[in-house]
């Protein structure tokens, strides 16, 4: 089975049954739904699959359609929208069992120079070193891990706040988390595996923002949670098997849906991606 990096490159190596037309596959779980990073990385190599290796993607904009069912294979059709001088676009239409569960449009960009240069600087914030694995502190805490933490262990995650357990410890928190990430391993130099693996992290943790001010992140869950839609921006070229700092928050949750921000810098103070990310929240009371 090797590690599960291996295992993780092995996800989002797809197997080409056509020209345009690429298919995944989605790992057995006993959970309700496919991991939303994963159908989000997979479209993402369906669609650089077809573009010319000289433009690296610039942009995805997604959206989750269906919950995907573990242990089906994903089809993913690939429309090569245009092939221009400097952009190329490509849709990616993800489909199980008949129907359309993802839809995932990408821009890959030749680089170029610009004139004009800035950024917000990374916050200050202790390093992943002085930090504990997210795995280790959920482990000790709870004896047994959460089934859904397969999908985290080709990762090292680690939360830059303190992890809050009950109600008591919510009081004050603001919509806003952070954590350290890279890989378990070292990835291929191939970048486009380095950014489908970064997409699919950057679905782990995004919505804790919307959650951090209302229910322990690791505790008893009170809502159900579902991605809506995903979008990313790629700024400059990264490593994920290098430490990458993902600062979350949320500006707004309402009529059962909450919106949160991500950044994403290296270590040296860089920002490489910017994420947005649209999740359902419903009251496991209202079932």
């Amino acid at each position: 089975m090797g590690t599960p990096v291996d295992q993780l490159v092995d996800l989002l190596d797809l197997e080409q049954i056509e020209l345009n037309i690429f298919r995944g596959r989605s790992p057995e779980e006993a959970l309700q739904r496919t991991f939303g990073g994963q159908v989000a990385g997979q479209a993402l190599v369906a669609a650089g699959r077809t573009v010319d290796g000289g433009r690296p993607v610039h942009s995805l904009h997604a959206y989750f359609l269906r919950p995907g069912v573990p242990g089906v294979p994903i089809v993913y059709q690939v429309d090569r929208i245009r092939d221009g001088r400097s952009f190329t676009t490509r849709r990616v239409l993800g489909i199980q069992q008949g129907r359309s569960i993802f839809a995932l449009t990408a821009d890959f960009h030749l680089p170029e120079q610009g004139g004009i240069e800035h950024q917000d600087p990374m916050p200050d914030v202790p390093g992943p070193e002085d930090l504990p694995s997210a795995l280790e502190e959920v482990g000790s805490k709870l004896g047994e891990l959460p089934p859904f933490i397969s999908r985290r262990q080709p990762f090292d995650i680690r939360y830059v706040d303190r992890l809050r357990w009950t109600k008591e410890e919510l009081v004050g928190v603001e919509p806003r988390s952070g954590v350290w990430l890279r890989t378990n391993g070292s990835l291929p130099d191939d970048p486009l595996i380095h950014v489908c693996a970064l997409t699919y992290a950057s679905d782990m943790t995004l919505l804790d923002s919307v959650r951090a001010p209302v229910e322990p992140l690791w505790g008893e869950r009170n809502f159900d949670m579902a991605s809506l839609d995903h979008a990313m921006w790629f700024h400059r070229p990264f490593r994920a098997d290098d430490w990458l700092l993902y600062q979350q928050e949320s500006h707004i949750a309402h009529a059962a849906r909450g919106l949160a921000r991500g950044q994403i810098y290296d270590r040296s103070g860089q920002l490489v991606v910017s994420v947005m990310q649209e999740g359902l929240f419903r009251p496991l009371s209202a079932r």
